[in-house]
């Protein structure tokens, strides 16, 4: 006989509950066999069963079966049937049993309020019954007090399963709200990241590629000519992609081996001297002013101002026809103020409302520079504005705090 390979046990579950209907069944069977026995059984000295004892009987566990829908119902019948044994004097030990299921029933489905009302009545009616039947004729003082207190247990031990079964189900409302917040957290950091990736990407192929283009341009129209020239910018693009490859490849190892793989530093400030050279290769003119007071700033922040200017000096190339872009960063009190500003003529751009024209592909539909550069903005708590000058040009002023988190 072949035998199963899989050993791994399977998780013990507890079984299925029962449907009400079924339910309230099988309680009435089992209350109606314990009942029906003490009945049918009687002390000597009380009444013996007759075709009353039955009839209390019959109507007490047939309220049972609608115990779920109408405890309240079901708890006068068979309270009301377990009083009518006793005034009768058919006196037996389980003759209670259906009205104690009832009462359970009613405090397990039931609020607080309404268990402590029905434990208040129960009482009082259970003490009154026994007065009136004469129970217990030889220590008559102590009756009543006992026959209060049984109706209470059935209602105790209802309060307590139902409060269990709330705290139970608050537990498992709370684990499925920590389950959602977590699914949301996770959710959320993965679109934070790949927009920072996305604007990583943006930020060196969008500002290479066009630099190389515009210095292929060069090299294209220099070539008969003047090949000294072309030689220069065909260097200066092969230097232009050497550098996206090389921030390309620290963009991907970074996502093939997390955040703790070893990288170079994020390009700072001190990187911006090299970004304006290869700016002035394209034919752009650019002056470049730094000045932090002196004070080290943080690595985010460094970044921040490094991508937006990169960002921004993109954009003269590709939209503003410029000869001419300023470039400033400089320290203001607790901030950084960085600014970024060109000469072109008035409406050179083409833009629209976000600074982009449709020029090179790069209209209001597929535009992202803007966008990133005030996310870069906002990623440290500062914020970014942009538009045309009275005189002609775009000017980019991004106040970035000097210390970020």
């Amino acid at each position: 006989m072949p035998f199963s390979t899989d050993a791994s046990p399977r998780p013990w579950r507890l079984p299925r509950p029962l449907p009400p209907p079924l339910a309230d069944l099988a309680v009435a069977a089992v209350v109606a066999v314990f009942t029906g026995a003490d009945a049918a059984v009687n002390d000597s000295a009380h009444r013996q069963d007759d075709w009353l004892t039955w009839l209390l009987y019959g109507v007490s566990v047939a309220a049972l079966l609608v115990r779920s829908r109408w405890p309240v119902a079901v708890t006068l019948v068979t309270g009301a049937a377990c009083a009518g044994w006793a005034l009768y004097g058919h006196i037996g030990e389980l003759l209670n049993l259906p009205v104690m299921v009832a009462l359970y029933t009613l405090a397990v489905r039931g609020p607080r309020r309404r268990t402590l009302r029905t434990a208040l009545v129960a009482a009082s009616a259970s003490g009154v019954v026994s007065v009136l039947a004469g129970i217990d004729v030889a220590q008559p003082e102590g009756a009543p007090v006992l026959e209060m207190l049984w109706p209470l247990v059935p209602l105790l031990l209802g309060e307590v399963v139902r409060g269990r079964r709330e705290l139970l189900q608050e537990y498992a409302d709370r684990a499925a709200r920590a389950e959602a917040e977590r699914d949301r957290e996770a959710r959320r950091k993965v679109q934070e990241e790949r927009v920072r990736i996305a604007r990583e990407l943006h930020d060196v192929v969008a500002h290479t590629v066009s630099a190389m283009t515009v210095q292929a341009g060069v090299a294209l129209d220099a070539l008969d000519k003047r090949p000294d020239l072309a030689r220069a910018a065909m260097s200066q693009v092969r230097a232009s992609g050497k550098e996206a490859v090389r921030e390309l490849r620290a963009t991907v190892g970074v996502l093939r081996r997390g955040q703790e793989a070893d990288r170079e530093p994020a390009p700072g400030l001190e990187r911006l001297g090299e970004l304006a050279e290869r700016v002035r290769g394209t034919g752009l003119r650019v002056s470049l002013h730094v000045d932090t007071g002196g004070q080290a700033l943080s690595q985010v922040v460094e970044l921040a101002a490094y991508r937006i200017v990169q960002e921004a000096l993109t954009n003269v190339i590709k939209h503003a026809r410029a000869r001419h872009a300023a470039v400033s960063v400089a320290a203001a009190g607790d901030a950084l103020v960085v600014e970024v500003g060109d000469d072109g003529p008035p409406g050179a751009d083409g833009s629209d409302a976000d600074g982009y024209g449709p020029a090179d592909g790069y209209g209001p539909a597929d535009g992202y520079g803007l966008i990133g550069m005030r996310e870069r903005a906002a990623s440290v708590d500062g914020h970014l504005d942009a538009g045309p000058l009275p005189g002609g040009g775009w000017r980019v002023r991004a106040v970035l705090p000097r210390a970020a988190a």
